[in-house]
């Protein structure tokens, strides 16, 4: 079967727009598919290869039920799922080249949901009223392209018309580079990296290159480790080298990093060896001063930077961080190592700093150490995180693991 542009839409209410799109990519010579996620009557002058039937269906109810609900928001989830559910089977066939959506509200959302599947690299636009909008939940860890129709996709006209043709080249002109763009002879490594870690993974990014690795760099700001533990799912990396995992402080305390329960959980699932530090979880993330929750307001804080206000973790905090970095790696199916740097875990947990406290790093280093299963290697260097030994330790780690994976 052939690879296509799948059209996503409800070909209900935008009948007109959606028969042009399809138009515009045929006269480009691509093959299309069209899955029809509006719940109403729809009568198009066009083939709909998966119809709204099949899509509620997907999702565990007949079209007829969510009618019968006239729950707009029930809709839209419903109808977002089942579209989601047909693209993983497309994705899964090999048949996605890639996608296109478009639409207002509703459309947008539905839209969205049906790209989650996808997996990066394989274009993906959505033409939509709410692309000026904050859609970063909706687009979630995706290479989403978002164009703003200017215009409400209602009815058509010339100046819809104009943007959807424009879109229609633009996803087509996408497609026309082919997977991979380019592919690094070695493979690629993933690093997770903060502010408080950026000399240590600068120093060990340079030391992969020079074995001829390409190491993508993450900021552990919870999108940051989204992002990178959905690309270990889709296959991107070889290895993992976790350098910055803080975003479980955020996550333990309801810091604005936190990545959500599943950080520190891909590289295990995907099989494919990781070095683990427990780096920066000597710190919760903040907004403005005044952001911070009433309950840690008393706490050790420290204004990183006008918008970003830390707090140090406290003992009972590293216990349970210790505990949840090791029960998080004993899953994982291939190597691990983890390894713990001795004299400070971030840039202001040194000698002299404002988050230096050898007691509180103890708790979380012994907690780690009570809870690994067997089968994790277990590493500790008597050397602060951003210095030039620690960086050549974790490297020497990660190529030892790849040696023997």
């Amino acid at each position: 079967m052939s690879e296509a542009i799948v059209i996503i839409g409800c070909f209900d209410t935008k009948a007109a727009a959606f028969s042009f799109l399809r138009n515009c990519l045929l006269a480009r010579g691509e093959f299309v598919l069209t899955i029809n996620t509006g719940v109403m009557e729809t009568t198009v002058d066009f083939p709909i290869d998966y119809p709204a039937e099949e899509v509620a269906q997907r999702a565990g109810f007949s079209l007829a039920e969510i009618r019968r609900s006239r729950d707009r928001g029930r809709a839209i989830d419903s109808m977002g799922a089942g579209a989601a559910a047909i693209m993983a089977e497309l994705v899964d066939s090999g048949r996605v080249k890639g996608a296109i959506g478009m639409g207002g509200g509703g459309g947008t959302f539905i839209a969205l949901a049906a790209m989650q599947p996808i997996p990066f690299g394989v274009p993906k636009l959505c033409l939509s009223t709410m692309a000026a909008n904050d859609l970063s939940r909706q687009v979630g860890t995706k290479d989403i392209v978002l164009m703003p129709s200017v215009v409400d996709v209602a009815g058509f006209n010339g100046m819809l018309a104009q943007l959807v043709e424009q879109a229609a080249v633009a996803v087509c002109a996408m497609t026309a580079i082919g997977q991979p763009a380019r592919a690094n002879q070695m493979g690629r490594i993933a690093v997770s990296m903060f502010g408080n870690t950026t000399p240590c993974v600068e120093q060990c990014i340079a030391l992969l290159e020079g074995h001829g690795y390409e190491v993508i760099a993450f900021h552990a700001n919870g999108v940051g480790g989204r992002t990178m533990e959905s690309l270990i799912a889709d296959g991107q990396f070889m290895a993992v080298l976790d350098i910055t995992t803080t975003e479980l402080a955020d996550h333990l305390c309801g810091g604005i990093c936190s990545a959500g329960p599943d950080r520190l959980l891909a590289a295990g699932r995907a099989g494919i060896p990781q070095v683990v530090v427990p780096g920066c979880l000597d710190m919760v993330n903040f907004g403005h001063p005044d952001s911070v929750p009433a309950p840690y307001r008393h706490r050790h804080l420290y204004s990183w930077a006008p918008n970003v206000t830390l707090m140090r973790t406290d003992a009972a905090e590293n216990v349970v961080l210790g505990q949840q970095l090791a029960q998080k790696v004993n899953q994982a199916s291939a190597a691990v190592t983890v390894v713990l740097p001795l004299r400070g875990v971030s840039q202001l947990d040194d000698e002299g700093h404002d988050f230096y406290r050898p007691d509180l790093d103890t708790s979380l280093f012994d907690a780690i150490r009570a809870n690994l299963s067997d089968t994790v290697q277990l590493l500790e260097l008597p050397a602060h995180i951003n210095e030039k030994p620690f960086s050549a330790f974790l490297v020497n780690s990660l190529l030892a693991l790849l040696k023997t994976h």
